[in-house]
């Protein structure tokens, strides 16, 4: 009888008008434990997990291409290893283009940059808020002592170990992303196994609709980002400011981190051709961005990106933020498509459950025998 009532006591403790708040709660709990402890093991295995993450990303966007030249009669092997050297001597000769550019405009824009900042020097002491050279004269060596302090040569050493795990990262993501585009389907087919046959048929779609997503969100993204560089390029050629192409690539780059990364990009922009060109010249580079990303904005992204990225801007800020937070500058730019592909992989996953699917038969009307 003790035992009964104490049994008795101890249920109605979750049972009783807290207990379902309570449970509820708990179970929040629980999984948002479960989700900081993945967190955390991903951020302490971020040489395997950033390579494994780009290269999925990379495999998602180049699959078509893959695709393509199989139902072409090409064989698998052949097509892969196409679509990757394609890729890569595409890479490299970008690579090989801006570097032949800032080969041959550095020493005019060292030259323009020295004398920019002359004159910014001398308008500090002759402007309106008149500077000493005696404050001058302490920022310059305030600024060396920063450069020289023990925290910047900490910070170049933890630099060349970043470089070195970079590198690492590079051969392993390569690897990774061969075997994505040569096997993906076969990979995910065979993590699938231990499922029921109806769980795996139900997490086969999730996964044709996240590789859909993904592959549409970095196919969108990079001809955004090439209209962006194109219109934002042609301007810095036109005005004759040294570094258009570096500049423009930087552009095409900054326009994969959602919300700040083009804005980023034109501000550097704009103030090289402050420096250079001198302020006319750096109002209407200026003028060309804010009309770029109105265009970008307005028409482009609602049309490319509309139906792939169904993400809130709210949404897309946050997750950046987040992304940021944990990862830096590689967060910053997994992030939003991450973030994207969850959202279609829990739509999939609702739209395919069982309840759902009987709500959605007995709402549609019944045939018109008529």
């Amino acid at each position: 009888m003790k035992i009964a009532t104490r049994t008795g006591r101890s249920a109605g403790l979750w049972s009783d008008r807290l207990g379902a708040p309570a449970t509820r709660a708990l179970q929040v709990l629980i999984l948002l434990a479960l989700a900081a402890c993945v967190v955390f093991a991903m951020m302490r295995l971020k040489l395997l997990v950033i390579p494994l993450l780009i290269a999925v990303i990379l495999a998602a966007a180049l699959a078509p291409v893959v695709r393509y030249l199989k139902r072409h009669g090409w064989p698998p092997l052949l097509a892969t290893w196409t679509t990757l050297l394609g890729a890569l001597g595409l890479l490299s000769l970008i690579i090989w283009l801006v570097g032949r550019e800032f080969r041959d405009e550095w020493p005019l824009l060292v030259e323009e940059a020295g004398r920019g900042l002359d004159e910014l020097e001398r308008f500090a002491t002759e402007g309106p808020i008149p500077i000493s050279e005696a404050q001058l004269e302490q920022a310059r060596q305030a600024a060396t002592q920063a450069l020289t302090s023990d925290a910047v040569q900490a910070g170049a050493v933890r630099g060349a170990t970043a470089a070195i795990e970079a590198v690492a990262g590079l051969f392993l993501g390569l690897v990774v992303l061969f075997f994505l585009l040569k096997d993906g389907r076969k990979i995910y087919s065979f993590l699938l196994t231990p499922l029921q046959p109806y769980t795996r048929q139900r997490a086969l779609r999730i996964g044709d609709r996240s590789v859909d997503v993904l592959g549409g969100y970095v196919r969108g993204t990079a001809i955004i980002a090439f209209v962006d560089a194109f219109f934002i390029g042609l301007a810095l050629v036109i005005l004759g400011v040294p570094l258009a192409l570096p500049l423009a690539i930087v552009v095409f780059l900054g326009a994969f981190i959602p919300l700040i990364g083009a804005v980023l990009a034109g501000v550097l922009a704009a103030l090289v051709a402050l420096v250079t060109n001198g302020p006319v010249t750096a109002l209407i580079v200026v003028a060309v961005i804010i009309g770029v990303n109105q265009l970008e904005g307005d028409l482009l992204a609602p049309v490319i990106m509309g139906r792939v990225l169904a993400l809130h801007p709210l949404a897309v800020l946050l997750a950046l933020t987040a992304g940021t937070i944990l990862a830096g500058f590689v967060g910053a730019l997994l992030a939003v498509p991450i973030a994207a592909v969850s959202w279609a992989a829990i739509k999939e996953w609702v739209a395919t459950s069982p309840s759902h699917e009987v709500v959605v038969a007995e709402a549609e009307p019944p045939p018109d025998e008529g």
